[in-house]
């Protein structure tokens, strides 16, 4: 997918920092800041081969630990613009299995870059929150309710400590005057280059794996009945390049589809892919998170002028296709996650 040709001017020949830049967003939005003409550094925990497998020599990469502050003022030097997408993804009930394996890494990395983004003068820093920051309410969630009441117990853990990132971006803004941080809410976000690690993946991803490995029956947690709001990360990334250039500062906005779908449409949208559709078993006693998760882009729509570019049903079959493509992911196998 393209980058809008008007966010040129502010990205051509600009040194951009992309934290987490060979993940689900990360690679997508290198790509597209690349035909910007952007000059990109990436940092991430992937082996060398895996960035020059997928960039090549067009960008400046290091596999480094930005748990550590003195790495991040590093890489931070020098640089016109961050984009923070370091994040530890997991499947529903991660904020309480492994709550402090998520907490401690998450709250020094983004501490970490951002106070070195401030350090080193950064232009513009772009902090990706959360729709798991939300507290639970059926109601379509905009950007002045998150505060509200607590996430939901699963995502409690999560969803405080991209609070905690949020304000700490509004703290140097009025102690210091540094305005450099805008931020931006993802909802359920998917693609290639995502999670498919059954035992790790969220909802799209793991059910993507298990569908062309051959898993039938398929048993899918809880009864279908779950809405959620689904994203796919070629446009993610678009409009986050929008948003660093056309945010107000510290002005949350949510990035989503701004569409609800219940689970058993999505199940459907997958087996709608497959050559045979497998036999689908509900497993009601599974935890499924909210019942409801559904993203307002009212602000989107008056700040980025935000508009829907992928439909949902052609975001699952380009991603069930790349797949496919990839090694060891056929049917009849356990693919490579």
């Amino acid at each position: 997918m393209t980058a809008n040709s008007s966010s040129g001017p502010l990205y051509k020949n600009r040194k951009i920092l992309v934290a987490g830049g060979t993940g689900l967003i990360g690679v997508p939005l290198v790509r597209q800041l690349l035909e910007l003409g952007a000059a990109v550094t990436v940092a991430a925990l992937e082996p060398v081969d895996r960035a020059l497998a997928l960039f090549g020599d067009k960008i400046t990469y290091f596999q480094r630990d930005l748990t550590d502050m003195a790495t991040c003022l590093e890489l931070t030097k020098d640089k016109d613009f961050v984009f923070n997408l370091v994040g530890i993804r997991g499947s529903v009930g991660i904020g309480q299995t492994k709550a402090a394996s998520f907490l401690v890494p998450m709250l020094y990395f983004q501490t970490n870059l951002m106070e070195a983004a401030f350090r080193n003068a950064v232009d513009r820093f772009l902090f990706v929150s959360s729709v798991c920051a939300y507290p639970q309410s059926k109601l379509e969630k905009t950007e002045d309710t998150l505060w509200d009441g607590m996430p939901m117990q699963n995502d409690r853990i999560p969803g405080i400590a991209k609070r905690i990132g949020e304000i700490q971006g509004e703290a140097y803004m009025l102690e210091h005057g540094w305005d450099a941080v805008r931020v931006v809410r993802p909802s359920n976000v998917f693609g290639p280059h995502d999670d498919f690690n059954p035992a790790t993946a969220q909802v799209i991803s793991a059910l993507i794996h298990r569908a062309i490995s051959g898993e039938n029956p398929l048993t899918v947690w809880g009864d279908g009945s779950a809405v959620r709001d689904f994203m796919y990360s070629e446009d993610v990334a678009y409009w986050m390049i929008r948003a660093l250039q056309e945010l107000p500062p510290c002005t949350p906005v949510n990035l989503g589809s701004g569409q609800g779908t219940d689970i058993r449409t999505l199940v459907a949208l997958i087996s709608d892919c497959l050559e045979e559709k497998p036999e689908v078993i509900w497993d009601s006693n599974a935890p499924t998170g909210d019942p409801v998760r559904v993203l307002s882009m009212d602000a989107a729509k008056q700040h980025l002028g935000y508009e829907l570019r992928t439909p949902l049903s052609d975001a699952i079959a380009k991603t069930m296709a790349w797949y496919k493509e990839q090694p060891s992911n056929g049917p009849g196998n356990g693919g490579n996650g």
